[in-house]
């Protein structure tokens, strides 16, 4: 019998991973809308406490109003990067004449014959193409706009009939309610988790673009917003998000203070948000073990690229709640557990 049961088990894991990897193109876009569909929610809970007229507005009126809101945001953000692109790309001779002033210091400091390797390198580096592909790096996660707007919509819809249809799914009374306590907790745990993750992001992107800004680095803005989007890959986000600016703070002066001037402040605003500040306002409340979050992130990001990397955690999160729910599960769910406690 045990037999029998591993054998399925292997069997379920193995097709699992096939579906996950081979229809990452078509389940990509649906988690993208779907956590989407989270944050306009939030702004949707947060338009009710308007004063007056929070309450009064319609559900559908809300919805309109937050989606607007939302993709607008996301509008004017892509347009805010590709402007700075543009002119990081514009000082790109600058770049390279820094990138080859380097490359003679050290050869002289250390006496390694680099020059004439930096040469071959500048001479085939076309920033055009880096740059480019930074931003394809970015819009990456919103690669498929037009299915992620329509999945968002019709999740939309579907919101108001959900109820009904889990009512007539669940025929028992108590199956129904388990159902709604399982939906409650995760709608609850990745509501809490996305919009704290954005608050802490938000603090860490706005607070290195002010030091980016008084230090001189070209474009702060495009350096905070990158700082902004890696803070939500968790573990080595934070570390990539102050490596980066620093790197070319080196290229762009042809000297180590800004670079380290960057490295040290960048980091340091990491480390207060992202060490201190955010786990006293996150709590406990994800309840995962440190030691999952990183393997999560090293497994999603293996099957989906950048975009499994930010979505490592909530999907973990997902998982966890569900695997608590039933007992031949539970034990799983104690093991990915933070402390070896399920909270219900």
């Amino acid at each position: 019998m045990k037999t029998i049961k591993i054998a399925s088990l292997l069997v379920i894991l193995t097709l699992s991973y096939l579906i996950l990897y081979y229809g990452r193109d078509l389940l990509i876009p649906i988690i993208i809308a779907l956590f989407i569909w989270f944050l306009i929610k939030e702004i949707r809970d947060l338009l009710v406490k308007i004063p007056l007229i929070g309450k009064k507005l319609p559900l559908f009126v809300k919805n309109i109003m937050s989606t607007a809101l939302m993709f607008g945001m996301l509008g004017f953000i892509i347009n805010m990067i590709s402007r700075n692109i543009q002119v990081l790309n514009s000082n790109r001779d600058d770049y390279e004449l820094k990138i080859k002033e380097l490359a003679a210091q050290l050869e002289q400091t250390f006496n390694i014959n680099i020059a004439s390797k930096f040469s071959e390198f500048i001479g085939g580096l076309n920033f055009n193409e880096i740059l480019g592909s930074l931003l394809g790096s970015i819009t990456d996660l919103f690669g498929n706009t037009f299915a992620i707007v329509l999945y968002v919509l019709f999740m939309l819809l579907e919101e108001s009939y959900f109820q009904i249809k889990l009512s007539s799914f669940f025929k028992s009374a108590g199956d129904l309610d388990n159902a709604n306590v399982v939906i409650a907790k995760i709608e609850r745990s990745i509501s809490s988790y996305i919009s704290i993750k954005t608050l802490t992001s938000l603090m860490t992107g706005f607070l290195s673009f002010i030091a980016l800004l008084l230090i001189g680095v070209d474009a702060p803005i495009f350096w905070a917003f990158l700082i902004f989007l890696l803070n939500y890959i968790p573990t080595i986000g934070s570390l990539i998000a102050t490596i980066f600016p620093a790197i070319f703070a080196l290229i762009e002066y042809g000297e180590y203070t800004p670079a380290l001037l960057v490295l040290i402040v960048v980091g340091l605003i990491q480390v207060l948000v992202g060490n201190i500040l955010e786990p006293r306002i996150m709590g406990n409340s994800l309840n995962i073990s440190s030691l999952v979050v990183l393997i999560s992130l090293a497994f999603w990001a293996f099957l989906w690229g950048v975009t499994g990397m930010f979505l490592s955690v909530p999907i973990m999160v997902v998982v966890m709640i569900i695997l608590s729910e039933f007992k031949s599960t539970k034990p799983i769910a104690i093991l990915l557990s933070e402390k070896g406690a399920i909270t219900h």
